[in-house]
């Protein structure tokens, strides 16, 4: 059974790997699409908000139907319709069908999601939280790689759509092996872990949030953390050529900093998180690092600030920080995590189609994007801020005879 968890958590993982590519693929590619689809950055920009609008249609329905359906059926729908979304944006012509097949893109993804994440803590009860934070590793393993292949290409002059060939490749075997080959446990076996630990659950839940002060607070959080890192991602090779004045592979080459600064931030949480470090600390430190990291680079567009800052950003920003305001937002909720999943993956996903569709708004100046990042960044802070005042005014009364208990619940 181990090793079959194993094999198919690497499939998803796989999955994800691909994902991290699919976020940038499109802004990596920005001008040869533009001529492509007969538009302009601003026309490409409204496509990659287009993503996040597809999420915002599916993200709250797919996980109640991922439980009643199962978790294969929505991981093998989302790889086939990302597979519509690479090939969709290869091969069409215009901007209305490059808005079509971004929106498929997006549903692809909020099902990957609603499958993947829940798949994942069923085979990994005890390690339900390092096993979806994995998850963002793999995704930023594929923001480090697609640019370097990127590059290559434009080295060696060939056509740009191979790097659209290499994805679809990738997840139609991981399609295959999902359909095929993957085990997943039987829901209902789960009862048996969740049971035995039913115990701590109701010794934590004494006390929980307020669905609308709280809800609030960590809805903002996850528009604001999810704004940040899509806009660096998304924007920081075309703000190092135009306002730092680098050259293309050095400006491209920002993107696998940041996805290094992610990956790097996963493993230190790993680390620190089986050292009794809270999440709610991770929380509020992240944020704050994104801010300060994100106006130095606003403040001081130079190549060397920009590749030092594109790491601490990625570190901050896109290492994990989201799955770890899923997890605090089920200890304010722990009898409603469903609930709670579905305000900070509905907030996110809005965010990724709302955020692009201003920042291509600024284009025509990226330094603009960079401050509209740094002020998404510093709302987060302080929505990250109150969360922290709320978390201890709640659980604090419990500290004493609870030591431990927090860890003990959120990686059960």
């Amino acid at each position: 059974m181990k090793n079959r968890a194993l094999s198919t958590s690497a499939g998803m993982y796989l999955n994800y790997l691909i994902v991290g590519m699919s976020i940038i693929i499109l802004p990596q590619n920005m001008d040869v699409l533009a001529k492509q689809w007969q538009t302009n950055l601003a026309g490409v920009a409204v496509v990659i908000s287009a993503v996040g609008l597809g999420r915002v249609f599916v993200s709250l329905v797919s996980g109640v139907l991922s439980d009643k359906l199962g978790r294969r059926l929505f991981i093998i729908l989302g790889g086939l319709l990302s597979i519509v979304f690479f090939l969709g944006e290869l091969l069409c012509t215009s901007l209305t069908l490059a808005l079509i097949f971004a929106i498929i893109g997006g549903i692809g993804g909020a099902f990957l999601d609603s499958g993947t994440y829940p798949a994942l803590m069923e085979l990994f009860p005890e390690h339900k939280t390092i096993a979806n934070v994995t998850l963002k590793a793999f995704a930023s393993i594929g923001q480090f790689t697609l640019p370097l292949v990127i590059s290559f290409i434009v080295a060696q002059h060939l056509w740009y759509g191979w790097s659209f060939i290499m994805c679809i490749a990738v997840l139609a075997v991981v399609v295959l092996f999902i359909t095929f080959f993957a085990h997943f446990p039987v829901r209902e076996q789960q009862t048996n872990v969740q049971h035995s630990n039913s115990h701590v659950v109701k010794n934590h839940s004494k006390k929980s949030g307020n669905i609308w002060i709280d809800g609030l607070l960590f809805a903002i959080f996850g528009y604001t953390a999810d704004g940040v890192f899509l806009l660096v991602s998304i924007w920081i090779t075309k703000y190092g050529q135009e306002v730092v004045g680098m050259n293309d592979v050095s400006s491209r080459a920002l993107v696998s900093y940041y996805s290094v600064g992610s990956i790097s931030c996963v493993l230190l949480t790993i680390w620190l998180s089986h050292r009794g470090v809270k999440d709610i600390q991770f929380l509020l430190s992240y944020m704050a690092i994104s801010f300060v990291s994100l106006l130095v680079l606003y403040l001081f567009p130079t190549p060397v600030i920009s590749t030092l800052m594109a790491f601490i950003v990625g570190f901050s920003a896109a290492g994990g920080v989201m799955q770890i305001g899923i997890t605090v937002m089920g200890t304010f909720f722990p009898n409603e995590k469903g609930t709670a999943t579905g305000i900070i993956t509905t907030a996110s996903a809005i965010a990724g189609f709302t955020v692009n569709l201003i920042a291509g708004a600024l284009a025509t100046n990226l330094a603009n994007v960079i401050l509209f990042d740094v002020g998404l960044a510093l709302i987060g802070f302080i929505s990250a801020a109150l969360i922290t005042i709320r978390y201890h005014h709640i659980f604090d009364s419990q500290t004493e005879q609870k030591t431990a208990v927090p860890l003990t619940v959120k990686h059960s």
